[in-house]
């Protein structure tokens, strides 16, 4: 179990555009599972590469009952017209929350750990969270794309609602 320290937004890791992967070897193996055991020590949902200091397009994203979505060079193939307007969150901003307009379905195109070229279809929250660890990959944080950032009295009855 290797847990790896989270960047923080002041980072300027955060803000640069991340290269493809071109090396599919252990090392990324090793990435992948570094990226795991993080991403669950900080109770988050989805975690990148650049968020713990490593400059490559390496995601994972928890599914729940679905299992992990492991994200190797991502890309946007086709987006819905309809937009659906959420809260959203960053691991690398604590405590920062926005209003955030995506597409509530996409078309993703990427690499399993092995190279090969895999085709997905995601639909909502987990193509909200794509699109925010693809943004990441372009040096973008959430804030950037938010319509509104939230109060902490806001996010409070925000979740009390939920």
């Amino acid at each position: 179990m290797t847990i790896k320290q989270l960047v923080t937004a002041e980072n300027p890791i955060l803000q640069k555009h991340v290269p493809d992967v071109s090396r599919f070897d252990e090392n990324l193996a090793q990435l992948l599972l570094d990226l795991e055991d993080t991403m669950y020590e900080v109770e988050a949902s989805a975690i990148c590469a650049p968020q713990i200091g490593i400059l490559q397009k390496v995601s994972i994203i928890d599914m729940e009952i679905d299992g992990l979505l492991q994200l190797i060079n991502p890309k946007i193939i086709r987006e819905s017209d309809q937009k659906v307007t959420e809260l959203e969150g960053s691991i690398s901003l604590p405590d920062i929350y926005g209003e955030v307009e995506r597409s509530k379905m996409i078309v993703v195109k990427s690499n399993d750990k092995n190279g090969n070229e895999v085709e997905m279809t995601a639909y909502d929250d987990i193509a909200r969270m794509i699109l925010h660890m693809i943004d990441h990959f372009e040096g973008k944080l959430f804030t950037e794309r938010a319509d509104k950032i939230l109060t902490e009295a806001e996010v409070e009855a925000y979740f009390e609602n939920e």
